[in-house]
């Protein structure tokens, strides 16, 4: 994926939520125009009492107060289903009940119908006045949403004109010339509000990209704090376990010395366990300094081309002597052909799986073999020995993790599989574990496809 379609990526989330997020604004302010709405229902009956045909202001009344509890309706659905759901709901929920904002902008545009040139100028002012409110009104409530505002506005104000327009017709175009003010006061009106509607849109969806934009801030430096957080946890897990393991075959030196000191004849019983103590250090210097040249991405790796059944035949012949002194069964199988690897890491991650499976298998066997997927070549190595609990499997990777309970681990660091998780990494390879307490296990390095063809000896980071 190129860095142009991350970008991209992300711009249509933040539109997607920006969306959204409109919409949300739009409902809210959607409320408190209907409760003005009911409230100017009743003035204009009142105003229009004893003017206006009462058949004509019962009807659009009624029609006002339908359109009054649809949009109370709408208003309850939404807090009820939509209100908490995602921004796909929210744009799925403003489609389905668009056309309400529109019904109700005709409708209320029609209200003139029934006082323009019918009722005295001091009934039509108030009429004027109330229907330029209800237009101003819209302006602050429906602009988050643009689609909605221009929705109302147009149906509004053309209602409006058509009405003004349908009395100059049938004046024949003799009336009073202040109707034709009037029709250009409309237009004047309509791309006021609706120039203002949009500058205000523009201020919302500005407001709502910074928000989301911080949101994302906040997230990434959330994520940056708990990693820095997580790796000091690690370093000094690290260098605890580290401190703890290299404490007993120090301190086992410092026993033996005074030993010998006190009892010098008995140097040819001591010298074997001071020899033993010391290489148990140099084991673990030589695998912690093995980790620190992993993480700086320093290890050198020099690939070639290795012939899969030589490789294993030098496997045989190192483990085989060591399987038959535990009483073992040590079987190779594999297929023909070549790979290109790092020969001497590949040996070291193989022969630890191998020796953890003879270390860990108190009878039975230890089978080794190579096979050919569609993905590439597979390293297994299959023993029947105690096997490892599921809820351990993720953990045997980390540094100086030892499963609990487990025989045998007591003389080991634990960083012989972190080690070798790092060199396949660093190698281009994947290790894998499947387990079976009491029935044994699988360990797995898989070679892709890709390493069908030889490669220059390169420096490979973590």
């Amino acid at each position: 994926m190129t860095l142009s379609h991350i970008l991209t990526g992300a711009q249509d989330d933040e539109a997607v939520w920006v969306e959204g997020e409109l919409i949300r604004n739009l409902v809210a302010a959607a409320r408190s125009t209907q409760y003005t709405g009911a409230i100017v229902v009743p003035v204009f009956f009142g105003v229009g009492y004893g003017e206006v045909p009462l058949s004509w202001l019962l009807v659009w009344c009624s029609g006002a107060l339908a359109l009054w509890a649809y949009r109370f309706w709408i208003g309850v659905r939404y807090t009820r289903h939509v209100a908490r759901a995602d921004t796909a709901a929210h744009i799925a929920f403003i489609r389905r009940f668009a056309h309400s904002w529109p019904l109700s902008a005709f409708w209320w545009g029609l209200s003139t119908f029934m006082f323009f040139d019918r009722t005295p100028l001091v009934s039509q002012f108030i009429c004027w006045l109330i229907i330029a409110g209800m237009g101003a009104y819209s302006l602050n409530s429906f602009s988050s949403y643009l689609p909605i505002m221009r929705g109302y506005v147009n149906t509004l104000v053309f209602t409006i004109m058509a009405v003004i327009a349908v009395r100059i017709i049938e004046l024949k175009f003799q009336g009073p010339t202040f109707h034709y003010w009037l029709l250009i006061l409309a237009i004047v009106q309509w791309q006021l509000l609706i120039r203002g509607g949009t500058r205000l849109n523009e201020t919302y969806r500005r407001n709502f990209e910074l928000l989301y934009r911080n949101n994302l801030l906040i997230q990434s430096l959330t994520r940056q704090t708990q990693a820095a957080l997580d790796a000091v946890a690690v370093k000094n897990r690290f260098l605890a376990n580290a401190t703890h393991d290299i404490r007993q075959p120090v301190h086992a030196l410092a026993l033996y010395a005074d030993w010998l000191r006190d009892e010098p004849e008995l140097v040819r019983e001591i010298a074997p366990k001071i020899v033993e103590a010391t290489q148990a250090v140099n084991r673990l210097f030589d695998s912690l300094f093995d980790l620190a040249r992993l993480d700086a991405g320093q290890v050198r790796m020099n690939t070639e081309v290795i012939d899969i059944t030589r490789l294993l035949h030098d496997l045989d012949l190192q483990y085989q002597p060591l399987a038959r002194a535990r009483g073992l069964e040590f079987r190779v199988r594999g297929v023909a052909g070549t790979i290109v690897s790092d020969r001497i890491r590949l040996q070291r991650i193989l022969g630890n799986f191998i020796s953890n499976a003879i270390k860990y298998t108190p009878r039975g066997g230890v089978l080794l073999a190579a096979r050919r997927t569609a993905r590439g070549v597979r390293f297994e190595v299959w023993d029947t020995g105690i096997g490892i609990a599921g809820q351990h499997l993720g953990d045997i990777f980390r540094e100086f993790y030892k499963v609990p309970a487990h025989t045998g681990t007591e003389d080991g660091f634990g960083l012989g599989l972190a080690i070798v998780s790092r060199l396949a990494h660093a190698m281009g390879h994947r290790v894998g574990v499947r387990s079976r307490v009491g029935r044994g296990s699988v360990f797995t390095l898989t070679l892709d496809n890709g390493d069908a063809s030889v490669a220059p000896p390169v420096r490979t980071p973590l």
